[in-house]
């Protein structure tokens, strides 16, 4: 396998010496990438010439986005405008070298572009071919364009977010687009794995519809003669949940024995630990003259103190803003977060290293590129390469 470590890349990845093509834009396809290179892959993010759409996304900061920066660490910057020919030589140069090529257009796209993955592997039959899309690439969907939270509010997500006698909620944060992140990578790491063994590359199909069903595996379960009304959420109810304190919220599960015998006893309500009251079930069917005790005793101290007094023996959290990751102790502690040098943003804090790997821990992670940072040597060597090769062989 040729190496093709990036020149920022410093340390062994277990994917070092894989070159990945990042043709995707806004969110799935680039932070799979993204967890591609942090385990030491050499991404190249190559997007036209008005670049990633992500990059137009309102943000605080003056001269980027903070998504994009967010999205696309550890990655090289190439533009390409796949309709113009010389540049699509110079992609298909790239492919000939490459190990992987992630995009996500709609599934009737890429074979108009020269681009599809039967056209690809003609040149490069080692190649792994991620595409992410919508819908799939089967079914009367496939070329309706998919988002994260369209597939959220189409599959029953937000229904179930929402309130039972209230309107469905959207979960922010781009759940399901960081999940189909996820099975980018994963997906792709697998696929690697078996060419080891076979020698042969393979298509790898990652969908938003698949990622925000595979979400909800405890949910999606029908027993034959079940009614459709049957409740399906997962949500134990009662106790377990977000409680007002005197100062601020606190997230409380307290759903095991001897959770729940310790959360009356931080809170003085031992009158609770009763026949009528000990099992999940029961307090969730009782919650109504339970709720109105536990809150009266949240009342007395801030949320932030309860988590102190709560300590490992009642499982909790005190609802914080994301700010406060940036300084909080566990996260200094597990090195989540480092400073990067961005050459328009200047140093900024970000978010770094989403797994640990013992042996190989990868290159030192850095800055999202500006658009076609590292343009003119990438387009360089792939025209050195077609010259090198003028009939495509090898």
């Amino acid at each position: 396998m040729p190496d093709h470590t990036a020149p920022h890349a410093v340390g062994h990845g277990p994917l070092s010496g894989v070159r990945v093509l990042d043709l995707s834009a806004y969110i799935a396809g680039p932070y799979g990438c993204t967890l591609l290179a942090d385990q030491g892959a050499d991404v190249i993010k190559i997007e036209p010439p008005l670049g990633d759409n992500l990059r137009k996304y309102p943000s605080t900061l003056a001269s980027e986005s903070r998504a994009f920066l967010g999205v696309n660490r550890s990655k090289r910057g190439l533009v390409l405008d796949l309709k113009n020919p010389q540049d699509l030589q110079r992609l298909l140069a790239l492919v000939r070298g490459a190990d992987v090529l992630v995009h996500n257009f709609r599934p009737s796209v890429p074979a108009r572009l020269g681009i599809a993955y039967e056209q690809l592997r003609e040149i490069n039959p080692r190649l792994i071919y991620c595409a992410v899309t919508g819908f799939g690439d089967r079914g009367p969907l496939k070329d309706k364009a998919g988002f994260d939270q369209v597939l959220q509010t189409m599959t029953g997500m937000c229904t179930l977010q929402g309130p039972a006698d209230g309107p469905p909620q959207i979960l922010y944060g781009s759940v399901v687009d960081y999940y189909a992140a996820a099975m980018v990578a994963s997906g792709v790491a697998s696929a690697l794995y078996e060419r080891e063994k076979s020698g042969v590359g393979q298509s790898v199909g990652v969908s938003l519809l698949r990622s925000a069903l595979a979400m909800q595996s405890a949910r999606m379960v029908w027993a034959e003669n079940e009614p459709r009304e049957v409740g399906r959420d997962m949500r134990s109810g009662g106790i377990t949940g977000i409680h007002p304190t005197r100062e601020g919220y606190l997230y409380i599960s307290a759903n095991t024995g001897h959770f729940w015998q310790a959360l009356c006893a931080k809170c003085s309500l031992q009158a609770l630990l009763c026949e009528r009251y000990d099992t999940v079930r029961k307090r969730a069917e009782h919650q109504a003259e339970i709720l109105p005790q536990l809150h009266s005793a949240l009342a007395q101290r801030s949320a932030l103190e309860w988590e102190t007094l709560f300590g490992e023996e009642v499982p909790c959290a005190a609802a914080r803003e994301v700010e406060d990751m940036f300084d909080f102790p566990q996260v200094q502690a597990e090195e989540l977060v480092q400073v990067f040098d961005h050459p328009v943003v200047g140093p900024y804090r970000g978010f770094t290293r989403a797994i640990a790997f013992g042996r190989t821990p990868g290159p030192t992670p850095f800055a999202a590129p500006t658009l076609d940072q590292h343009g003119e040597a990438l387009r360089d060597e792939a025209d050195q390469w077609r010259e090198a090769h003028p009939s495509g062989q090898e």
